[in-house]
């Protein structure tokens, strides 16, 4: 009689739990197949990876993911796949990837070791380094002429731990003004505020270029030397096998085909810059095989 009433209890426990089990197993690519719509974030202040222009999301980053947006949709064998873009922030955008308000980030987004224990991420899709940028009438050379100077860095970024690390180790006494995004960093850099900007190099330059477009009384400089390697790739939701193999082959497509020449000329080489060795291996060498 016990035995019974036990086993009983045990299978209205299972099937009171079924629903919020299946709720927390189901995949990316089903609710993208269910709702028909693919949720990208995207950075507003990333030029010109991403960053938004016009109330338009845009660049080479955005790109890229509508590109595998194409191969989510022929995975999914979806007549008609709806794009909806979220704009996201330096300190929100993890959360909005592990929660799944939205399906994939295309920003700046550098892969580290610990970052891994709250999201995943594909394959590489671009590789820089963090940089100074100043204005030409406060040139910086050697990263040694930042002791006695004050940077301006993004709060919660890669770039911030990688400027304090390095200059911890080489002695160097600057002091790291912490900032909300690019947007503020950008101001306080043009109002003489701070002696230098920290960021990815390939961001910067973007920065640059969208504030000389709007002044050109303005003149900039980048210190000699980069401080540390960012390899970036896209954000996505940890332990999804089946999503992240789709978003890869995606990738991989794009490589093989040289599609990543035309979208680094269209967002990239017009601020006068061409791709790194580094970067250019870094394309070879993710062009894997079926």
């Amino acid at each position: 009689m016990k035995r019974s009433l036990l086993v009983r209890r045990l299978v209205l426990l299972a099937v009171a739990l079924t629903p919020c089990t299946s709720v927390l197993a189901q995949g990316t690519l089903e609710r993208i197949q269910k709702r028909g719509e693919f949720r990208i974030g995207y950075r507003k202040d990333a030029r010109p990876l991403s960053f938004e222009e016009n109330g338009q999301a845009s660049g080479y980053m955005v790109d890229v993911c509508r590109r595998i947006a194409d191969g989510v949709k022929e995975h999914l064998h979806l007549a008609n796949l709806k794009l909806k873009y979220v704009a996201l922030t330096a300190e929100n955008r993890f959360d909005a990837v592990a929660k799944g308000d939205v399906d994939i980030e295309c920003g700046a987004t550098t892969i580290t070791m610990s970052r891994q224990e709250r999201v995943d991420f594909s394959l590489m899709t671009f590789v820089t380094g963090g940089a100074i940028l100043c204005r030409a009438d406060r040139k910086v050379g050697p990263l040694t002429d930042l002791a006695g100077k004050t940077v301006a860095v993004v709060r919660g970024t890669t770039t911030a731990d990688g400027l304090q690390a390095y200059l911890s180790k080489n002695l160097i006494d600057a002091r790291l003004i912490q900032v909300a995004d690019r947007n503020d960093g950008m101001a306080r850099l043009e109002r003489g505020d701070v002696d230098g900007f920290a960021s990815d190099q390939v961001v910067l330059i973007g920065e640059a270029r969208a504030a000389l477009e709007k002044d050109k009384s303005l003149s900039f400089s980048f210190a000699d030397d980069l401080f540390s390697f960012e390899p970036i790739a896209l954000m996505l939701r940890r332990n999804d096998g089946d999503f992240r193999l789709v978003v890869n082959r995606a990738l991989v497509q794009l490589f093989r085909a040289g599609e990543q020449v035309d979208l680094y000329r269209t967002w990239i080489s017009s601020t006068g810059v061409g791709p790194s060795p580094m970067l250019v291996l870094m394309y070879q060498v993710q062009a894997l095989s079926d």
